[in-house]
């Protein structure tokens, strides 16, 4: 694999280079087809978003891999419409929880490892299969794999322009190593993600605030195929502004930080704004099905910046923190080290803790442990912020992909102005706006780039062969 590229025809052209081209380029090369994948990346940063994940959500009847008890179809599309507010393609959205179950073992059968959920994601044991390694060892997997079939990969390739005619692909332009040359192939998938690394598109749907967002993901992902599809007329879905934004340390890098960067402490604690106000309830859901709500809460805030007070009963609930916490013997000393009005947020902190009740304190569940009389309220694990030392964290929006993409059918086939185009499909997050509307469920991207891969290289690799047959 090298960028010495063996031929300008292919058989199935991939564009992308994280999980949902892998699992396309695997489907289209098993079933015997000619591919090649074109990764916009250096090689060391291949896999895009992909090499920051940690895990997969499945659906299972009984236990499967380290996935305990069961996590049925009507379970699993509940949790969905509740992050989602109900803004999804039932269909589309089946399709993926149901196709999970079989993806798997069939993840297994490519040499991805799993291992069970360690500390601090124990909510996630029966829902979520964790990568022995991470994102970045199932990355590694696949594209050992990806060798194994014979699939070719240019990296460092960008590509600029994608020829349709007559509702077919034809060419595509692609920039490799800083030469342009044009590659022909009898099919194209696109997995080149969203736009979400493009500072000035995302400043255009949501305003001069998305300047001051981070970017947790690869800086690759910027849009182009996206742009260049749209422009020649294919079908949208989702909102520009809608995207999968989590609240992370204000400190992280504006790219690539990854879900180190993530803070998992909100639901023990009280976050306040840039004036010391509360502004949510932090005890809303359990982790996994609420910390994706958190980044559109920062970036409605004044400088799209927040704070998480704590205190020492809650330090060790959480995943550790890449950054160490501002720490302080007092609520006035944490807040004059963070730059927080001392008034408002001791005020903030003593209405808090008098409005809070005893009760059992269960954290990895809801228990219902609620304030009473505090506007906004929190509605369980609220405990008072009362035990030295007391800890915090500084947060920002940190996006991790944008939810405007391609429609696409249940075959992963993208429509275009006159129907679904003959040759063209499409997987993960560049068509994931059709599945999540708003909001996020953990696991669920690569749940959605799994299934809709191996469905395009499977569909992609049949319509070649259905050439083949009639020429």
């Amino acid at each position: 694999m090298d960028n010495n590229v063996s031929s300008t025809h292919w058989d199935i052209v991939i564009v992308g280079g994280g999980n949902a081209a892998l699992c396309a380029a695997i489907e289209g090369a098993s079933a015997g087809q000619r591919v090649l994948m074109l990764e916009s990346a250096p090689r060391v940063y291949r896999g895009g978003n992909s090499r920051h994940t940690r895990n997969f959500r499945c659906m299972h009847t009984g236990p499967l891999a380290h996935l305990t008890d069961d996590y049925g179809e009507a379970e699993y599309y509940d949790d969905l419409l509740r992050v989602t507010a109900g803004k999804t393609d039932e269909a589309l959205a089946r399709l993926a929880i149901r196709y999970s179950e079989d993806c798997l073992p069939w993840m297994q059968a490519q040499g991805v490892r799993f291992q069970p959920s360690l500390s601090g994601t124990l909510s996630l044991s029966r829902t979520n299969a964790f990568f022995l390694g991470g994102g970045k060892a199932l990355v590694n997997a696949y594209y050992n794999r990806a060798a194994d079939l014979g699939v070719e990969v240019l990296y460092d390739a960008e590509v600029t322009d994608i020829t349709l005619d007559n509702n077919r692909f034809e060419t595509l332009q692609a920039t490799v190593d800083g030469q342009s040359v044009t590659l022909r192939g009898r099919s194209i998938v696109l997995a080149s993600g969203g736009f979400q690394a493009d500072l000035d598109w995302l400043a255009r749907a949501w305003g001069p605030a998305a300047r001051n967002f981070l970017i947790r993901g690869t800086p690759y992902n910027r849009g182009v195929v996206l742009k260049n599809m749209l422009d020649q007329g294919a079908v949208s879905v989702g909102d520009p502004t809608q995207c999968h934004a989590v609240a992370i340390d204000g400190r992280a890098p504006q790219f690539d930080g990854g879900i180190v960067t993530r803070l998992d402490c909100v639901p023990f604690s009280v976050v306040v704004n840039r004036n010391g106000e509360r502004f949510y309830d932090e005890g809303e859901d359990v982790w996994p099905k609420r910390y994706a709500i958190w980044g559109r809460l920062v970036a409605a805030q004044p400088d799209q910046v927040a704070y998480v007070i704590i205190d020492a009963k809650s330090i060790d609930l959480f995943m550790p923190s890449l950054y160490p916490p501002t720490t302080a013997d007092s609520i006035a000393a944490l807040g004059a080290a963070m730059g927080i009005p001392l008034d408002t947020l001791t005020h903030t902190i003593t209405t808090f803790n008098a409005g809070c009740r005893d009760g059992d304190f269960f954290p990895t569940e809801l228990d219902g442990l609620a304030t009473e009389g505090v506007h906004p309220p929190k509605t369980n694990w609220a405990r008072p912020i009362d035990t030295p030392p007391f800890y915090g964290f500084s947060l920002k929006p940190g996006v991790t992909f944008t939810y405007l993409g391609l429609q696409v059918d249940q075959t992963a086939r993208v429509f275009g102005p006159n129907g679904p185009y003959d040759n063209v499909w499409a997987a993960g997050e560049i068509m994931a706006g059709s599945i999540l509307g708003q909001g996020y469920l953990a696991g669920f991207g690569m749940t959605i780039g799994t299934v809709f891969g191996r469905i395009a290289g499977q569909q992609a690799a049949a319509s070649v062969a259905t050439f083949h047959s009639n020429s």
